[in-house]
Parts: C-alpha cells; structure tokens; sequence
C-alpha cells in the first residue's frame, strides 16, 4: 500500500481528498502546512507528496526545495487555476507533475497511480533484461535504472522519476532526436496531458543538475521546433 502525504492549509480538500485516496486503497498522511509536513518527512518519507503551492508557514515552494536537498520523492503540486508560473517555477524546481484548481478527484487519482507507476519502472520492479533495465554507459554517463543511479565522471546526480525517464530516453539512442510529443509518451501516462512547456522545464532541470556537477556539461541539444537528442562525448 503506497503512502501518500496530501499537504493543504484548505482542510475541506484535505478531508475530501484523503477519504477518495484511501477509497482507492492508498494510506494517507494530511498536513495543513509546510512545516509540519517537512517536520514529519524528516522523520520518515512518504511514498509521494501532493503540495498545494500557497500555504502559510513554508509554502509548496519552499517545501519542495527542502525535500529536493536530499530526496527524489515524488511530487505532484496543486496549482491556482490561472497562476502559469507557479507551474513553471514548480516544475523547475523538481516537481514531476501539476494539477490545477479546482480539480476532478478521479483526475488526481489518475496523475498519482501514473506517477507511481513510473516510479515503478525506474525502480525496477519488473525485472528483466529489457532496454529499460539495462545499464547505460554513454561516455561520462552512467544509469542504473534498477537502482535509480546516475553518475557523471563519477559523481552521483539525484534525478527525479521523471528526470531519470527522459535521460534514459535520450541517451538510449545518442545522435537520434526525440520530439517532444516523444518524450512525453515515456514520461508521462496515456491517460495524462501535459503541454510542450512541461517538458521543456524538466529538460531544464536536467540539465541544471548535471551542470552542478559538470559546468561544462553540454550532452543534451536542443533543436528548436523539433525536440531534443543526447550527443555523446
């Protein structure tokens, strides 16, 4: 049973949403703020963490940067129904995924059991010498996809589920161009929707922690108009 942590000062969505989660067989955790939900992911982490972005205390902002300092947990943040930089700073900061408000519960189930099916694959549950088990080794770059490990000339990278699936994409087939409609297919659920803009900021956000290691690090090449491809050096 996954455990997920629902953090929103509305506690109208905190009771509704839980009691939906728990219906669908998923443990819950609830939290009004912040602080008292990174007091308690201190202690011990959730499977994955749905953050409203406004709250008092410490925000979703602030608290996804904290939990990004030593974790790769995933992140789905609840989002102000018109407030588009909210979810570009949220998705470059490291969250995987945004819901909007107000939102269709069966919507929110839908993006949680898409995500924690990625998460799966990453982790490898289903074992098997397959071209997503493999290990990959494309010069500097090193992935282990069934211990979610990524090194650059030795130094490990902490990526995101869906950080790690669109590395892995790219550096599967280096020289070869993934569109962006491409790399949404393997980041994301058939049943989920994302726009050009999302993947674009999780590229970004790749992209930055690599070069956090490595300033120089310029493997991933962006062809405007067309999507991206991984050059090996």
């Amino acid at each position: 049973m996954s455990r997920i942590a629902l953090v929103d000062d509305d506690r109208n969505i905190l009771t509704s949403v839980s009691m939906t989660l728990e219906a669908e067989g998923f443990e819950v955790e609830t939290y009004n703020d912040g602080q008292q939900a990174f007091d308690a992911f201190s202690k011990k982490l959730p499977d994955m963490a749905v953050l409203d972005i406004k709250m008092p205390r410490m925000d979703g902002m602030d608290l996804l940067q904290r939990l990004r300092q030593k974790s790769s947990l995933p992140v789905i943040f609840l989002t102000s129904k018109d407030d588009e930089i909210d979810e570009v700073l949220g998705l470059r900061m490291g969250a995987d995924d945004y819901v909007k408000k107000p939102f269709s519960q069966r919507l929110l189930v839908e993006r949680i059991r898409a995500l924690l099916r990625r998460q799966d694959a990453v982790a490898g549950e289903v074992v098997g010498d397959t071209e997503e088990t493999k290990v990959i080794e494309r010069g500097d770059l090193r992935m282990d996809p069934l211990r979610h490990a990524v090194t650059w000339k030795g130094m490990d990278v902490s990526l995101t589920v869906t950080e790690f699936l669109l590395l892995q994409a790219l550096a599967q087939r280096p020289g070869f161009v993934k569109s962006r409609d491409q790399l949404m297919d393997v980041a994301y659920d058939d049943q989920v929707y994302v726009d050009d803009r999302t993947i674009d900021s999780h590229i970004k956000r790749l992209r930055k922690k690599l070069r956090m290691v490595d300033d120089e690090f310029s493997a991933i090449e962006t062809l405007y108009g067309i999507g991206y491809r991984y050059n090996e050096e």
